[in-house]
């Protein structure tokens, strides 16, 4: 043990801070070894590396406490990380096709620990996701981000018009490429050193690109963090633009506020907050509430039109919640759930549908501009969806035999407040993958676990205080761009899901439960910690122990 090294594991006795494992002297000497004969941080030296279709945009070397990103370019991510640490910045614009490109950026940390992560998208969003890419550095790995093939915020589609190569970038060729690429460069960066590990990190889009990725191609990861996956792009990306058909036109009576879905928020809540039997202002069993509208039921008492709800206005809600099907009882898609409310506005808070799915059916199925919304039919509208396929986006493979058979994990969490994304989807997935096992659960938790966040949205934050940080995508980035891990827990795999993931990929640790946090002012990490609970692998829930502080997460276990 070196001195540096005595210090450290002395002042884990004296704080009482965890053990420090420290690397193998072997280690220490391969890393020694790499680090005199990697390449420079220059064009020239990564010229040599790439195949002919991909050239070198951009190379710079970012030092200890910088700065690097697209900025306002970057129209879908402006932001840039700070206080990275030293690493070389590579940026490599990649000819996908004869009418097509996409582009990806790499950051190449000086202290290296061999492991390699790609980082996800989005919505719609072209762009490379600098910000997100900013952790992997302090996690020691190198890190990847693509633009999938073009530039544009997360709600804009018209690159998709008539551009059948553009899709096919958004939809798995430029995340496939960019992984390939990257990874001979960062092997070439670092001496010829082989990978020892490869993770991946997305939610939403993102969370669809990586479930995309590691079923057509199960070698390129060994562990990834799936969140709030929009895996069924056929199917999904339509359902969109009926839930917001639910509500509309703004004329109709059945027409929801936005004043009134926080009304409704606040009913659910009251009715729905004690099915896990503990009273915290947190639905955490939504499933297991018997949701009753009558105390909303506008009546001779309560007129407003603003605090109350007519018969119209309940269906509609009750069509929000419900699952879709089509006509002949075929399942569509699962529809929203009890304790979503609160971001209800981005579905149906317009005068037409959101453009998550306007946009998709305009530009991905119609190719027409002037295509007209109110023709939709959610029936004939999947089954073209499905026929042409736009993209090759979709992620519907359960089967993930090949992806287990190489020790490979998969982590997927999604918020049960999600309003954008539905969480029953991601529930049917898992649900599916149980299915293409024969049925065995214990054959599918063998690699892949389901975590479900009470209170939290989609992919970070909370209307009601609840717990929801665990590491996951954007969620330091939304919090600052100076952010990593779990802001005040940064390297415990206890809390930060990345580093549990990755510990069970590594030493075999499955993951029974990760510890969520929520600070004081949701997004400010420097308003200080405000509760903490675990969050357990599916079907087990956190249960209180009755006597501790609800707001620690020594107080809860995880049961069932």
């Amino acid at each position: 043990m070196t001195r540096y090294q005595a210090a450290i594991a002395a002042a884990t006795v004296l704080f009482g801070l965890p053990a420090i494992a420290f690397p193998s002297p072997s280690f220490w000497t391969s890393y020694s070894h790499r680090r005199a004969a990697q390449l420079e941080c220059n064009q020239a030296s990564f010229a040599s590396v790439l195949p002919p279709e991909a050239t070198i945009e951009t190379v710079a070397a970012v030092p200890e406490g910088g700065s690097y990103g697209g900025g306002a370019d970057d129209v879908a991510y402006p932001i840039n990380p700070t206080r990275l640490p030293a690493l070389c910045a590579v940026t490599v614009k990649v000819q996908s096709s004869a009418s097509s490109s996409y582009r990806f950026g790499l950051f190449l940390p000086t202290a290296w620990n061999g492991k390699f992560l790609t980082i996800g998208n989005g919505g719609f969003a072209g762009g490379i996701n600098w910000l997100d890419m900013g952790p992997g550095p302090h996690y020691g790995m190198a890190t990847v981000s693509t633009d999938m093939g073009h530039n544009s915020t997360m709600e804009m589609t018209a690159w998709a018009l008539n551009n059948s190569e553009a899709r096919t970038d958004w939809g798995w060729r430029a995340t496939h490429g960019s992984v390939v690429l990257g990874k001979q460069l960062t092997e070439a960066y670092y001496g010829g050193t082989n990978i020892s590990y490869s993770f991946y990190n997305g939610c939403s889009t993102g969370g669809r690109q990586g479930l995309r990725e590691l079923q057509q191609f199960p070698d390129s990861f060994d562990g990834a963090l799936i969140g709030a996956p929009a895996w069924w792009t056929t199917h999904l990306n339509n359902y969109l633009t009926q839930v917001g058909l639910y509500n509309l036109p703004e004329t109709d009576p059945k027409h929801i506020s936005t004043a009134l879905m926080a009304v409704l928020a606040d009913e659910v809540v009251r009715q729905c907050d004690g099915a896990d039997g503990v009273i915290d202002g947190i639905v955490s069993s939504p499933e297991l509430c018997t949701f009753s509208f009558t105390p909303l039921f506008c009546n001779d008492t309560n007129t407003n039109p603003d605090s109350c709800l007519n018969p119209a206005q309940v269906q509609t809600a009750q069509n929000v919640y419900r699952d879709v099907y089509s006509p002949n009882g075929t399942f569509l898609y699962s529809g929203l759930t009890l304790s979503s409310e609160d971001q209800w506005f981005i579905l149906l808070g317009g005068a037409e549908p959101s453009p998550f799915g306007l946009g998709y059916d305009r530009d991905f199925l119609c190719n027409d501009p002037s295509w007209n919304w109110t023709d939709f039919n959610l029936s004939r509208t999947i089954a073209l969806a499905e026929k042409l396929h736009p993209g090759d986006a979709t992620a519907a493979q359960f089967d993930l035999s090949a992806f287990k058979q190489r020790g490979a994990k998969l982590m997927l969490y999604h918020g049960l407040a999600d309003g954008l994304v539905p969480t029953r989807g991601s529930e049917y997935y898992y649900n599916e993958t149980i299915a293409a096992f024969n049925g065995s659960r214990a054959a599918v938790d063998d690699f892949f676990r389901l975590f479900l966040v009470p209170g939290m949205q989609h992919c970070w934050s909370t209307p009601v205080g609840a717990p929801w940080s665990i590491g996951g995508s954007f969620q330091a980035g939304v919090m600052g761009p100076e952010y990593w891990s779990v802001p005040g827990f940064e390297g415990s795999k206890r809390h930060d899901a990345l580093l549990a993931l990755a510990d069970w990929v590594e030493r075999g640790e499955a993951v029974e439960s990760v510890v969520a946090t929520a600070w004081r002012s949701p997004m400010n990490a420097s308003s200080g910690v405000l509760r903490q609970r675990p969050l357990c692998a599916w079907p087990a829930k956190a249960v209180w122990d009755g006597v501790g502080d609800q707001d620690q997460a020594d107080s809860w276990r995880c049961a069932g």
